[in-house]
């Protein structure tokens, strides 16, 4: 493996931004200074200008593979998240078949050590009757359990109370849930059915079909059985600004039991935006109005949300442009969550120190990943150097997906991801990628 020297890169790590220098050797991050003299063949990169992150570890995508590789594969979204700074990602469940037998999860790990350029972690899948399987889970080579506490693909809405307290009562694994009561979600839907029957019904009924009721409900039900049992509980993709209250602030997250994620598309939209962008932003849970955006964006602040992720789930062109109660709920966005939350900074949603933290330390100690998402001599060199002083125009022929279209087309960032460094490894430069070598399964200290 190439070993790199980076010079003059500032540093942002750990609440600070220092001007310092990088060696990466064997994967790893060897030293940090202020002034590293170049030895051996080192290949010698100069950061001038330039910061240095962790690399954003995202812990909910859908890349579709297998079974539904005409949306997306392993191996391109992997390539759109590197292209965008994120260097590890946790894949969920629901992919046809669903994951929930350890083998099918192993074919996963296995698809994903061939083919994908970024780091890597599948949830196991948890349904209904596959309890023995989900106990079977190795909780130091796997990010966690999938619940499904609203519908979904397949087998995987787990609706059975007793199922659920078991699940809760026997993990040694950290649970993280999707929830929206299905109850509420149903009732809803057969009201805005009668009212908007046709095809062309418009987007903005989505938000009032999944409401604040709907995540509320079915939240503050995981967190009491959480509290029961005592379970790690991680409580994905914060939609409404009532959840909020359901969560600790004002506390580190290794001391937390309970947390909480938020995406970057209900940091970014809010219900305004299905005006021009209609189903493209369908997403589960909805994007909704700007007052919990707001509340969102603040509880970045206060310690309530205490990592932020995106949630890709793409689908082809044609399905989106389908009828509303056709249109498949979903966007992709795994190439530039970093960038919208470095635009956001400029606008005082978070500092650049507070990106790191929320896209990567947290995530580090929330799943108590091995040797990642601090910038440490000694851990695995994960990085993604950004110039805060380049534009980035997102075009069709910049995206990486192999959907090939994004709800941010057209819009230029302020800023650029100029490299990505994946367990030590120079995996994409100036817009071209490395793909000799590949991510690296995730391990987890528990």
């Amino acid at each position: 493996m190439s070993a790199y020297l980076l010079k003059n890169g500032q540093i942002v790590n750990e609440g600070t931004i220092t001007s310092g220098d990088i060696r990466i050797k064997n994967g790893r991050i060897e030293k940090i200074g202020t002034s590293i003299s170049p030895e051996g063949n080192e290949q010698v990169i100069d950061l001038a200008g330039k910061h240095v992150f962790p690399g954003m570890i995202d812990d909910q995508v859908h890349f579709r593979e297998p079974g539904l590789t005409h949306k997306a594969t392993i191996a391109s979204e992997a390539r759109a998240a590197v292209a965008g700074g994120v260097t590890s990602f946790m894949e969920m469940p629901n992919t046809v078949p669903n994951a929930l037998t350890q083998d099918l999860l192993s074919d996963k790990y296995h698809i994903a050590h061939e083919n994908s350029l970024a780091n890597y972690s599948f949830f196991m899948g948890a349904a209904n009757d596959n309890l023995e399987e989900v106990l079977k889970t190795n909780k130091n080579n796997v990010c966690g359990i999938k619940i499904f506490m609203g519908s979904s693909t397949g087998n995987m809405l787990v609706d059975n109370t007793k199922t659920l307290e078991t699940l809760f009562s026997s993990s040694e694994l950290l649970i993280a849930t999707h929830c929206e009561d299905e109850a509420t979600v149903r009732a809803r839907l057969e009201l805005f059915r009668e009212k908007y029957p046709t095809e062309d019904a418009p987007a903005f009924i989505h938000p009032l079909i999944r409401n604040e009721e709907a995540c509320y409900l079915s939240s503050s039900m995981a967190i009491d059985l959480a509290k029961k049992s005592n379970t790690r509980l991680h409580i994905l993709h914060i939609s409404t600004e009532e959840e909020l209250a359901l969560f600790e602030t004002g506390k580190a997250v290794k001391d937390k039991r309970i947390t909480a994620e938020a995406c970057v598309h209900h940091l970014w939209f809010d219900a305004s935006s299905y005006e021009n962008l209609g189903n493209q932003i369908k997403c589960n849970p909805a994007i909704k109005d700007a007052r919990h955006r707001t509340a969102i964006r603040q509880a970045l602040q206060t310690g309530a949300i205490d990592v932020i992720a995106t949630d890709h789930a793409p689908h082809t062109w044609e399905e989106k442009q389908q009828g509303y109660w056709k249109s498949p709920s979903g966007l992709p966005l795994v190439q530039h969550p970093m960038l919208m939350l470095l635009e956001m900074s400029l606008e005082g949603v978070l500092s650049l120190t507070q990106i790191a933290e929320k896209t990567a330390h947290n995530l580090a100690e929330c799943f108590q990943i091995q040797d990642r998402g601090y910038i440490r001599e000694g851990y695995w060199a994960d990085l993604a150097i950004v110039d805060l002083q380049q534009s980035h125009e997102i075009t069709k022929s910049s995206l990486q997906y192999q959907c090939a279209w994004s709800p941010l087309e057209g819009h230029t960032f302020p800023h650029s991801i100029t490299h990505t460094f994946v367990s030590g490894h120079l995996a994409y430069a100036n817009g071209q990628f490395d793909l000799s070598k590949k991510g690296e399964r995730l391990l987890f200290n528990r």
